[in-house]
């Protein structure tokens, strides 16, 4: 049953003692986790590869589920990180969530800690599964379904689930009347559209997840240069002022190392234990966004994206959408399992 006495953590920071400049390797310096299991989507490239060094570094034992494994594991191998488990798992297929879960649950493994990393960005219009739109359903239905269908063992000790979010959801609230852009395909739409359904995630999630010791964070990493970026011509991030003709990053975008201390932290720190479903970023629970601020499209997190009706919303529409809905009171109406 559902906790009726849930109290949602401020949106206001607590003072962690990190920062801009802070990187996942300082966040876990003298922290020993070993013993511990983590998960962790796209942990393979950019800020995911350096959010998985940093956990094995601390001891946790880590797998990383990627749509290419035998790739993930020559990237991994290279990085000195070898002994990570990688298996194959695509976000865009339901099928292959549940594939890749009920594979996890049969291995007995436990799970501490869960980092939804794994996102497309600014892609041209495309379709997956029932023809959703990738970006909605890569960055959010793919991790729904993948934690609906770890539930046992998330529920099971108490785990930390972090959705990575960003400054995108400032972009855009969720589409309710057409989530999948039937009716007029904007990249930058469905990108914020998809950045907000990660934050709400974590919010509905927290909510849901308290009486079995389950929290949720969301995490905004920062501005990083990495192959999310890999839709994106020169040109148009030249525009949108991220870096000069030359090429070279503008001052404030952070190194791949720093844009996984926030999710490192969310996922680790002690300071958070007890609290849950606020967004995060810099190492520290945001602040709500000032809307008169100079600021205001960079920092902070967006009254849309932490409000409780539209995750609760949100968390109805997608479990109409997978089938799953681990966390429900009551089954949808015909609901499937990707369990059979």
């Amino acid at each position: 049953m559902m906790n009726t006495q849930y109290q949602h953590t401020p949106q206001e920071p607590i003072g962690s003692g990190f920062g801009h400049g802070t990187t996942a390797a300082q966040v876990l310096e003298g922290t020993d986790l070993s013993g511990c299991d983590a998960i962790v989507t796209g942990g393979y490239s950019g800020l995911g590869l350096e959010t998985v060094r940093a956990l094995a570094g601390a001891g946790v034992r880590v797998t990383v589920p990627a749509r290419r494994p035998d790739h993930a594991r020559d990237v991994l191998a290279a990085a000195g990180l070898g002994s990570v488990d990688v298996q194959a798992m695509d976000l865009g297929d339901l099928g292959s969530v549940g594939d890749f879960a009920r594979a996890y649950l049969e291995s007995g493994r436990g799970l501490d800690i869960l980092i939804n990393n794994a996102a497309i960005m600014a892609c041209p219009e495309t379709r997956v599964g029932p023809g959703w739109e990738a970006q909605f359903a890569t960055n959010h239905l793919g991790h729904f379904t993948l934690v609906n269908q770890l539930w046992p063992v998330l529920s099971d000790g108490g785990a930390r689930v972090v959705a990575l979010s960003s400054t995108g959801h400032k972009i855009s609230g969720i589409h309710f009347d057409d989530l999948q852009f039937t009716s007029g395909y904007d990249k930058w739409q469905a990108y914020g559209q998809a950045k907000t359904a990660n934050s709400l995630f974590a919010v509905e999630l927290d909510k849901r997840g308290l009486d079995h010791g389950v929290r949720a964070f969301a995490v905004h990493p920062g501005g990083i240069m990495t192959e999310l970026q890999r839709h994106l011509p020169r040109e148009e991030m030249v525009a949108a002022g991220w870096m000069d003709e030359a090429g070279t990053v503008r001052e404030g975008f952070k190194s791949p190392e720093q844009g996984a201390a926030t999710s490192v932290w969310a996922a680790t720190s002690q300071r958070l234990d007890g609290m849950g479903g606020v967004y995060c970023e810099d190492c520290d629970i945001a602040r709500t966004t000032d809307p008169s601020s100079p600021l205001a499209r960079f920092a902070g997190v967006d009254a849309h994206a932490v409000d409780p009706d539209n995750a609760a919303r949100l968390w109805d529409v997608s479990a109409e959408l997978t089938g799953v809905n681990a966390l429900g009171q009551t089954p949808w109406p015909g609901t499937r399992s990707l369990f059979g």
